[in-house]
């Protein structure tokens, strides 16, 4: 049985280990954002009037409201405007899921669907993962 110094070295070297594989996932995410430039989603409405364009997890960068929208009125437009921002918000989480599960491991592109980067409708989540 080993003692409390063997456990105090294992616990020091699973945490050392740990802190490298973060600091190894996070050179390879700044290095594929710095290659691939910063991620964006886009929405517009079904007739083109209200176009939303946002960064994954903030608020939108872009809104285009074309003059014919403004026929809706404030409150039509007011709900258009969420909603195409809604859309353009899950655009966003799924091409940051996309991006990032060509550089992350399984279990931190699991982590982004749990924080509300979902893959797209038509992807199953990351299939690769290279280093």
């Amino acid at each position: 049985m080993g003692t409390v110094s063997d456990l105090d070295d294992q616990v020091d070297e699973e945490i050392e280990r740990a802190n490298r594989r973060v600091a190894d996932t996070e050179r390879r995410v700044a290095d594929h954002l710095a290659r691939g430039g910063p991620v964006f989603g886009r929405a517009s409405s079904a007739d083109g009037a209200v176009t939303v364009v946002t960064p994954p997890g903030a608020s939108p960068t872009e809104i285009r409201i074309e003059p014919g929208a403004l026929r809706m009125g404030p409150d039509a437009l007011a709900d258009e405007i969420v909603r195409v921002a809604a859309r353009a918000a899950r655009d966003a989480g799924a091409r940051l899921h996309r991006s990032l599960g060509q550089v992350v491991d399984p279990g931190t592109a699991q982590g982004l669907a749990e924080l509300g980067f979902q893959p797209g409708p038509d992807e199953p989540g990351p299939q690769r993962w290279s280093r």
